[in-house]
């Protein structure tokens, strides 16, 4: 272990004394606006639809809403808002209410929608009875009550699927003038100064707050849900539990070192999309708010004290999930999606936000990181030692001990002398490198960014209007403003080569801290009353000039990564996919970064909460997850690196990382039956690169998840709406990894009672019914994972160093058939890393088995890739009745095959059938 600097150690004993200190975190009760908005329940919402203002126009509802005093008389209106319901393409409904006339504009969330929603038509069917009924092109409907102010949505069934303001807790505070007390009677001026009103204090941090209060909040009911999912990033289960007797779910990226597990806590991400689901119907709402944000869930199925008097007035047990958004500024923006099935609601969310673009290929292996590899003999060493040992990896990553002392875009002068070199090295063996770069910037005289930044006006601003300093790894730091279109412009700039010398194509981007982690801010993080850019408008000065942080805390990551993507991509002119990995997350994150579940521990529950972190991150849009394969903190023993192994090879994002003050943990560290356990693990993720591509392919194309959870596919099986430690890849394979210290045995869930669906062993190719739990017996080097009956996967069995080597490698395709003795599977081919594939310079193809033939047709006859990829071999698991011979048609040639059969497990295989995968072709059978 080399001799940490002295900042160093100042940095980590400050974070050190932060570890699970829930001291350092705020409760709702400690956060003002959570604090004032969650006691609030009202028998009557104070807000009202003006129905002599309502019109619609193409896809938009407008009107103005109301709200009036206590007596509700109508000609006492208090504040004026605007009220735009939307009508968008897939069942998805937007609702908008905002101040008529806001003292100050209120802050709109940016970045998280991928462009503007594509539009749908509205029609008014109905007005009367101080009701409103609309309905879009496509049978959904809506039905709003004007006084008090309520929104009931249908979907296309007639199923009453979600309903806005059905509890009455609605509100938006209107901004106000802040009021100098006269004497002790004046009342309004005493309720402008209760408490919170206009300043707000945490341990010994002072928030100014000089807007006041604009917090808004909206209840949703889910009539008939048996679930409600999504609001990642938390670490307790997938499906979410009912919060009355305890904290609201929390969503405010956060910098929470070695972070618990079990908890609403607010940790790195913030996603703020929640979906219900039923074996009816699914639904979901997306509240498109960067703000900090809580989230009160009732579960009327769970045994709480409110649900038990709610099944108690109804007399039976209800049915029902309700859920409140609460966030300290922005105004009410929510996404309401109506499905009806998980996948439509999962496609509609990821047609508002994105999707994945394709990654390249590379990212998708195996990644090695620590935080430090110390100098370029030591990323000699651990490159070597892969080769030595037979272990394939693709990347090999650097920490911030990489830089001159803590300055981003700067190499180490004396460990990382010839970064081209080193870059050079790996790339020869078809390796990549990735290195980091965090939004804090080190506050150094000479220092070419710090001084840039300083003279241009780049930094974010205190509330003072002055560079704001905080303290991070390179100690006094300041955070860079990438809402300013100005300093995104020369963010991007800085990944040019000659402005990054020693990287490459092949260097790609880590960005870590960028919650924003401030060590010595509040909370670990930067002040709410801190500034950033807003676009100069017309007559808007003061306060009306500028956002503060609490506006777009959320949203701060999203931006920077945004920025780096930008940043490779323009590198190389636009040629070259950009790979980046980000910590910070929110709604978006998807279009340009993958995700980690960050600094986790060497401990079994870490390794269990991997799952359904990334499960609920999928979900919401976030494929490319992943959480530190043996933990950040402390040291794996043997069981369970060789479980955490087992568990990330069958995880979209498979990369080992550790602490800079843990024992050294490369695989072939261990001792050799271990290291060959871990060797295994790998080499089955590098069998299924090309699935695990055509995936990522596919989503890309249709927006569904990668990794799903169980329901997704089986939504009429109410088993599955609580599983979270098994779940899909795609819709053919089910993954049960083996989640607890000395296992024999684990239980798994097979999903398909109703549909007889079969799941083949992927070791014996054993078949097993879908029947619901079975005890599966485990050793040491099993991972119950298993391949879907009547699905099709391509498999590439000759396993060398780095993926690119394989490109050209022949195939396995194991096809598993169904009860109908039928399988299909589709394959995805492009050169790994380019934009060609946008110019139909790919294959994209589909395998067909019957009892008679087996066919390899184009999807998209317009494109194609020469490859040289070829068929070596398939196995066919199932087969009851198998054919006495088989051919091989392709180009107008048949070609005889040979074929092996495994009576012991239905298994027969068609050795050597040498098909050329950038051709059509078909095998037939004869019996």
């Amino acid at each position: 272990m080399k001799t940490l600097s002295l900042l160093l150690v100042v940095a980590l004993s400050i974070i050190s004394s932060l570890a699970v200190d829930r001291n350092n975190f705020k409760t709702c009760e400690q956060s003002g606006f959570c604090k004032r908005l969650r006691p609030f329940k009202s028998e009557k919402s104070q807000y009202a639809l003006n129905l002599d203002t309502v019109m619609v126009h193409g896809n938009v509802l407008g009107a103005e809403v109301v709200t009036q005093d206590n007596q509700g008389e109508k000609n006492n209106v208090l504040w004026r808002y605007t009220l735009k319901l939307s009508a968008l393409v897939d069942g998805t409904f937007r609702v908008e209410l905002d101040e008529s006339e806001p003292l100050y504009p209120r802050y709109r969330t940016q970045l998280a929608l991928d462009g503007e929603p594509k539009e749908d038509s509205l029609k008014l069917i109905s007005n009367e009875s101080g009701k409103l009924t609309v309905v879009n092109s496509q049978g959904h409907k809506v039905i709003i009550t004007a006084d008090p102010l309520k929104f009931e949505f249908y979907n296309k069934n007639g199923d009453l699927a979600v309903v806005l303001n059905d509890n009455n807790q609605l509100i938006v505070e209107p901004l106000r003038v802040k009021r100098e007390k006269i004497g002790d009677d004046d009342e309004a001026a005493a309720v402008e100064e209760d408490e919170g009103a206009w300043s707000e204090n945490f341990k010994s941090h002072h928030d100014s707050k000089p807007r006041g209060n604009e917090a808004v909040s909206l209840d949703v009911a889910f009539p008939d849900a048996n679930q409600v999912y999504g609001i990642p990033q938390h670490t307790d289960n997938f499906y979410l539990k009912t919060t009355t007797s305890g904290e609201p779910y929390r969503l405010y990226n956060l910098d929470v070192f070695e972070y618990e597990l079990d908890s609403r806590m607010a940790i790195y991400g913030a996603v703020p999309v929640l979906y219900s689901h039923s074996k009816r119907h699914s639904a979901g709402v997306f509240w498109h708010n960067s703000a900090e944000t809580w989230v009160d869930v009732v579960n009327y199925a769970d045994e709480t004290v409110v649900s038990s008097l709610v099944n108690l007035v109804t007399g039976g047990r209800k049915t029902r999930v309700d859920a409140r958004f609460m966030s300290e500024s922005g105004v009410i923006d929510v996404f309401v999606l109506l499905g009806d099935k998980p996948s439509d609601v999962f496609r509609q969310y990821t047609r508002l936000t994105g999707v994945a673009p394709l990654p390249p290929k590379f990212s998708l292996a195996y990644h090695q990181s620590r935080w430090n590899y110390a100098d370029e003999n030591e990323v000699r060493s651990v490159d070597e030692g892969f080769d030595a040992n037979d272990i394939p990896a693709d990347v090999i990553w650097l920490d911030i001990e990489y830089t001159d002392r803590k300055k981003y875009f700067t190499w180490d002068p004396e460990k990382f002398a010839h970064p081209a070199e080193m870059v050079a090295n790996l790339t020869a063996k078809g390796r990549k490198l990735v290195v980091i770069i965090d939004p804090h910037i080190k506050r150094e005289a000479g220092y070419f960014l710090h001084e840039d930044a300083t003279e241009q006006g780049l930094y974010v601003k205190n509330k003072d209007g002055n560079d704001y300093e905080g303290w991070c790894w390179p100690g006094s730091s300041s955070y860079l403003d990438f809402f300013n279109p100005k300093v995104m412009d020369y963010y991007v700039k800085r990944y040019q080569f000659d402005n990054f010398p020693g990287t490459s194509k092949d260097v790609h981007i880590w960005n870590d801290m960028n919650e924003p982690s401030v060590f010595n801010g509040p909370e670990i993080t930067m002040p709410k009353d801190c500034r950033h850019y807003k676009p100069p408008q017309d007559g808007h000065d003061g306060l009306a000039s500028f956002w503060e942080h609490r506006h777009v805390h959320n949203e701060y990551g999203l931006f920077h990564i945004s920025g780096t993507h930008q940043g490779v991509l323009d590198r190389a002119g636009g040629r070259y996919r950009p790979f980046v990995l980000t910590r910070s997350t929110f709604a978006g994150t998807q279009r340009y970064a993958a995700v980690w579940t960050g600094d986790n521990s060497a401990e079994w529950g870490f390794l269990e909460a991997s799952v359904r972190m990334c499960v609920s991150l999928a979900a919401s849009g976030i494929s490319h997850c992943g959480s530190d394969v043996g933990g950040f903190f402390k040291y794996p023993e043997e069981e369970l690196m060789t479980r955490w192994y087992q568990a990330a090879a069958y995880q979209p994002f498979f990369r080992a990382h550790s602490h800079i003050e843990t024992k050294r943990r490369e695989p072939w560290l261990y001792p050799a039956a271990t290291m060959g356990r871990i060797r295994d693990a790998v080499r089955r993720r590098y069998a299924l690169l090309d699935f695990w591509y055509t995936l990522f392919y596919e989503h890309s194309v249709d927006g569904l998840p990668v990794m799903r959870p169980l329901f997704q596919e089986f939504p009429e099986e109410e088993e599955t709406f609580t599983i979270d430690d098994t779940y899909l890849l795609g819709d053919r394979l089910l993954v049960r990894p083996v989640l607890s210290e000395g296992a024999t045995s684990v239980k798994v869930y097979f999903p398909g009672k109703d549909s007889k669906t079969l799941w083949y062993d992927t070791d014996s190719y054993q078949a097993y019914p879908g029947n619901g739990y079975t005890t599966i017996d485990v050793n040491i080097a099993k991972t119950p994972v298993y391949q879907r009956g009547g699905t099709v996967i391509f498999r590439k069995e000759r396993v060398r160093r780095a993926s690119p080597l394989m490109a050209d490698d022949p195939y396995t395709v194991v096809v598993t058939l169904d009860q109908q003795n039928t399988a299909r599977g589709s394959l995805y081919i492009d050169d790994g890393e380019t934009y060609e594939y946008t110019k139909h310079k790919y294959t994209y193809g589909r395998l067909a088995y019957s009892a008679d033939r087996m066919a390899y047709t184009f999807i998209d006859k317009n494109a194609h890739y020469p490859t040289r990829s070829w068929v070596e071999r398939i196995v066919i698991a199932g087969i009851k009745n198998p054919p006495k011979s088989a051919k091989l048609v392709q180009d107008g040639k048949v070609t005889p095959l040979q074929m092996t059969l495994h009576r012991g497990n239905d298994v027969l295989v068609v050795r050597k059938p040498a098909a050329a995968m950038a051709k059509e072709w078909e095998i037939q059978f004869t019996y």
